[in-house]
């Protein structure tokens, strides 16, 4: 996973400033041609930022407002944690799921986002991305692949990691409401809206000394699509998050009904 956000930033971060390079070079539209109403951008944060952003069609200043681009934003770093039917203490039958609380965590950022702009104050915007759940677990177990239901197996060997992750392209439906400006040239947002991920894949992954470093690969039954809601309050490019979905974590997997997964932390670019 580090590769990959590391791969996306350079990349994004190359084409940027080539993309910056190329705008500075050309030649300024006159006032008297009549501006296009769609826009297509590469942007850091907002989406009036001018940091590391190339227009190729140029806005008029009437609304509504249409937008599509590539970008980086909505880089969410928290915690995860499982909630049991209605409880956040595990059930006897998800006991071997016991996870180490401040280790769990969820990462991901969205890529690429459309959206229509009503108003300096209101924007609709669908975007794409991905997201990792990456829970740390306590047990000494080894979760199975290629079973019939969610399997498990005990093991004498003191891991001194034990990761079981799952890794979802995600695709959230935005709802952003911002203020006007301030002195400072920052804004509060307030942006919510429904959350779907398709499913891309899961992971074990365990550090050992018997065994070194192993990763096994399979879907461990986590759910294929997954859907719920989530909410960012910020101010500036910094803000906080909040994800909960709807539908169990794990599907064709009965000991596994009820159990579903709740994400918060900070969020950096609106």
């Amino acid at each position: 996973m580090k590769r990959i956000i590391i791969t996306t930033i350079l990349s994004i971060a190359i084409f940027g400033a080539f993309a910056q390079t190329k705008k500075d070079s050309s030649m300024a539209v006159p006032d008297s041609v009549k501006r296009k109403s769609v826009n297509i951008s590469l942007s850091v944060g907002d989406d009036d930022s001018h940091r590391w952003k190339d227009t190729t069609t140029y806005n008029d200043r009437s609304y509504p407002r249409f937008s599509f681009g590539i970008t980086f934003s909505r880089f969410d770093l928290g915690l995860a944690t499982l909630i049991d039917n209605g409880s956040f203490t595990l059930s006897p039958k998800n006991d071997f799921l016991r996870y180490r609380s401040w280790k769990t965590s969820n990462v991901g950022f969205d890529l690429v986002q459309m959206g229509v702009r009503f108003s300096p104050n209101f924007k609709i915007y669908l975007s794409g991305g991905f997201d990792w759940t990456l829970i740390r677990l306590r047990e000494d177990i080894t979760i199975l692949p290629n079973q019939p239901v969610l399997t498990y197996r005990r093991d004498n060997i003191d891991y001194s990691k034990n990761r079981f992750s799952s890794t979802y392209l995600r695709i959230p439906l935005s709802f952003d409401f911002r203020t006007n400006e301030n002195n400072e040239g920052k804004r509060a947002h307030i942006v919510f809206g429904p959350d779907g991920g398709l499913l891309l894949g899961g992971r074990v992954k365990q550090i050992s000394k018997e065994n070194g470093k192993q990763k096994i690969d399979d879907d461990y039954h986590f759910t294929k699509f997954r859907y719920g809601g989530f909410v960012r309050f910020g101010y500036g490019d910094m803000g906080i998050f909040a994800k909960y979905y709807f539908n169990d974590m794990f599907e064709n997997s009965p000991d596994q009904k009820g159990l579903k997964n709740l994400s918060f932390g900070f969020t950096l670019g609106f």
